[in-house]
């Protein structure tokens, strides 16, 4: 029998992920939002959006709090909130990559002068 290869860090919990036509996605809900959070990479890219880097960390602290809360405590957080939440850590994550590679790109540009 041959051994799938898991390159996705997600624990893929049934109860914890999305169902189409009785198949299960891939991840779970909260990496689903994530994923779909990052969609807003281009727009960080091209300057369509600047969110401030405080606000960027702010973004990203909901997915982790409700993961924690939930991980150490006997709440039980939802699928549409895992979702929501990571949604929005995935745009504050594409926030900071970009901040980041700003950041980088300065650094080079002054490093040439």
């Amino acid at each position: 029998m041959m051994k799938r290869i898991r390159l996705v860090s997600c624990h893929r919990m049934p109860e914890r992920s999305f169902f189409y036509r009785g198949k299960q996605f891939p991840v779970c809900s909260r990496c689903t939002g994530i994923h779909v959070g990052y969609l807003v990479l281009p727009f960080f890219v091209f300057n369509t959006i600047y969110i401030s880097p405080l606000w960027t960390l702010l973004l990203i602290i909901p997915a982790y709090l409700d993961g924690f809360i939930q991980a150490y405590t006997k709440w039980e957080s939802n699928n549409p909130l895992r979702f929501i939440t990571g949604i929005i850590a995935g745009v504050g994550s594409m926030s900071l990559v970009s901040l980041i590679g700003d950041g980088i790109g300065e650094m080079i540009l002054n490093y040439i002068k």
